[in-house]
């Protein structure tokens, strides 16, 4: 029987190729596995099509933008997952559910090997690579951009020679990976991290300073999930391409960021993550309303692990999912209204209310109608201070400098 290898296959210039080229290097049969995580572009029936073209046994495409939703985006909501602190995890996100796809065809198709078109620099290869071992260690993986040096010239020669059915006069002078989450930039002009940013980087997000009149929104959350936008019942998938649009519109969302990838390198990166920004701003302070102290204070240690496991490619690993099931009891009171202002690439919360709210009005005033009993304040201090109190006396009696 011939062997046959799953490829990740996105419809460009590398994936394309690499279709003939693993059946010349290898001698197996290839099938093409294009996953929808609400990327956009071309239609992907087309993209189908193409790897047929191009040399595929066969082709299909998952249409996983709910799944890529429900099961990926919201639990990075929940985490308030931002990797270094601002970065949400656009691609990250996308590989687990790619992954999940690409193991299901394998299984289907009697296939042993499962290809990508990673490099050997990023960190996809490791998503991919360490995630489809996860799922199924009996699977090898290669990757021909890596595995077989398969350059860009040698691509472009390969697919010129072999007739394939793609057309170079649109490349775009970056490398672009985008889903429903969000946009990553990165390449060109943009190595040298003294560039700017043009506008033509840009897609999912207007130039924030455009005047336009503001945009408000009414976020409703049941146990840390969106539910609602200004009164409206949304899926998450919904609430996150609305955000996209409307957060998007006000210019929302744009980062510039150099990250430290897995591998050792720093890279430069230009994303764009309108909804997702705009989620997080909006679950993160209904998180402080709803969440006891301790219990808040840990879980953004939480996060910050959670963002780390998941850009390393440690989606599936047992740490990750023991943390999702912290998150998910953290997220049991994440529940009510948070109203944002979308304006000048800005989403800034002015406004809160929900039943598990812990902010207690008659504690919080200073007005008539406190509550609070300010003459327990003093023992507090006293004995709250107490051992660095004894400290602070052993070091000025044995003439140490205080403070």
């Amino acid at each position: 029987m011939t062997e046959r290898v799953v490829l990740a296959y996105s419809g460009g210039l590398d994936t394309s190729v690499a279709i003939g080229w693993i059946g010349e290097e290898t001698g197996a049969e290839v099938i093409a596995v294009a996953v929808d995580v609400g990327q956009g572009g071309e239609d992907l029936e087309v993209i189908r099509k193409r790897a047929l073209a191009c040399g595929a046994v066969d082709a299909y495409v998952a249409d996983a933008r709910d799944e890529f939703a429900d099961e990926y985006c919201l639990p990075a909501l929940k985490a308030d997952a931002l990797y270094l602190d601002r970065y949400p995890l656009v691609s990250a996100l996308s590989r687990p559910v790619i992954v999940k796809h690409l193991v299901a065809a394998a299984h289907q198709h009697d296939a042993t090997i499962v290809a990508h078109g990673c490099t050997g620099k990023g960190n996809d290869q490791v998503r991919f690579e360490v995630g489809i071992a996860n799922l199924a260690p009996d699977l090898t993986c290669i990757a021909p951009v890596r595995d077989y040096a398969m350059t860009r010239d040698k691509a472009i020669e390969y697919a010129e020679r072999a007739g394939l059915p793609i057309d170079q006069s649109k490349k775009s002078p970056y490398s672009i990976d985008q889903n429903v989450w969000g946009r990553a930039v990165e390449t060109g002009f943009l190595e040298d991290i003294w560039n700017g940013p043009i506008e033509d980087v840009y897609e999912y997000t207007k130039d924030p300073a455009v005047a336009r009149e503001p945009d408000e929104v009414v976020i409703s959350f049941d146990a840390g999930v969106p539910v609602a936008l200004d009164g409206r019942p949304v899926t998450v998938l919904q609430a996150i391409q609305e955000l996209n649009s409307r957060a998007g519109g006000q210019g929302v969302g744009r980062l510039d960021l150099v990250e430290d990838r897995l591998v050792g390198i720093k890279s430069r990166e230009v994303y764009e993550a309108p909804g997702a920004i705009a989620l997080i701003t909006a679950h993160q302070e209904l998180v402080n309303v709803t969440v006891e102290r301790e219990l808040a204070r840990y879980g953004r240690g939480v996060s910050q692990r959670w963002s780390e496991l998941v850009y390393d490619g440690l989606w599936f690993s047992p740490l990750k999912r023991a943390l999702d099931g912290f998150l998910d009891d953290l997220n049991s009171t994440v529940s009510g209204e948070i109203r944002m202002t979308l304006h000048g690439g800005r989403a800034v919360v002015t406004g809160r209310r929900g039943e598990e709210s812990l902010y207690d009005f008659g504690l919080a005033t200073y007005d008539t109608g406190d509550t609070f009993d300010q003459s327990a304040a003093r023992g507090f201090i006293d004995i709250y201070g107490l051992s660095s109190k004894i400290a602070a006396r052993r070091d000025q009696r044995l003439g140490r400098p205080l403070g």
